[in-house]
């Protein structure tokens, strides 16, 4: 089997395959990047079109990658990791069969350091019998989780988990910002922040429900509460002279939801106003 491009995410896939005893070849742009691989016994490519079989692909992006691609011989099996939307992905399993390569696109959801670790997780999408073929191998680099034969669904949950995770990330630096300006220390806020989160995620799958089905009514914690909180928020980060870049949008968001009518709803009402275009 092959890897192509050897970034930080690519070179880790090709380490612990080779790690686990398979015959790695692996090619890049950029040919002293797989010195090191070849020292572990990686065979190194000249050019694309001398790989076969299984190969999976993790380049930069979907525009730096096709013209990579286009090298691959007929009857392929591609795995593409590389990120992008579903709809890049979606095209990319189109072209794949227009020219005779079976194609799995997947997306990792774990960082290098951890490839092959029990935190390891990477989504897939496509032929399912391609990837049960392929199942066994794949597993070496983290848990796989099929999510069905449409190509641009692991993009869509790629980008729908890293936005939960850039949003509390973004919180969180806020927060820090906020009470470090009255000299709390990072060292002393998190133990408490890392609570609140444990707190919070448990309300996540009673909010799922709820914009499952429309019942929106709530005897805990109405949304014009909340949209006044976030209000009290802006105005101390204003106070405190930091930015506000972070809870204005959120506050922006949930006053729409008031405006609309459900300021008595849960906070998961304002679901009704994100899906709007």
């Amino acid at each position: 089997m092959s890897v192509l491009g050897l970034g930080r995410m690519g070179s880790a896939l090709a380490g612990v395959l080779l790690g686990a005893g398979h015959e790695v070849t692996v090619w890049n742009r950029s040919p002293g990047k797989a010195a090191a691989l070849a020292g572990r016994g990686a065979k190194v490519a000249d050019r694309v079109a001398d790989v076969t079989g299984l190969v999976l692909a993790c380049l930069s992006t979907y525009d730096d990658q096709q013209e990579v691609l286009d090298r691959l011989r007929p009857g392929t099996v591609l795995v593409n990791l590389t990120s992008g939307t579903p709809e890049q992905a979606r095209a990319a399993a189109k072209w794949a069969a227009s020219r005779d390569i079976a194609y799995i696109d997947g997306v990792i959801m774990a960082v290098p350091q951890g490839i092959g670790g029990p935190s390891a997780n990477i989504l897939y999408g496509g032929t399912e019998e391609v990837l049960a073929e392929h199942r066994a191998l794949l597993e070496t680099l983290g848990a796989v989780t099929y999510l069905g034969e449409d190509a641009g669904l692991p993009a869509l949950y790629d980008l729908a988990l890293l936005g939960i995770m850039w949003s509390t990330m973004s919180g969180y630096l806020h927060a820090l910002a906020l009470v470090g300006t009255e000299g709390v220390t990072a060292e002393r806020f998190t133990p408490l922040a890392l609570g609140w989160l444990d707190a919070v995620k448990g309300f996540l799958p009673r909010m799922g429900e709820e914009t499952a089905t429309g019942a929106y009514e709530t005897e805990v914690s109405a949304l014009d509460i909340n949209a006044s909180g976030l209000a009290l928020l802006v105005e101390a980060s204003r106070a405190q002279g930091i930015s506000t870049a972070v809870p204005e949008p959120i506050r922006e968001l949930f006053d729409r939801a008031v405006a609309q009518g459900h300021g008595a709803h849960g906070i998961s009402s304002v679901f009704e106003v994100i899906k709007q275009s």
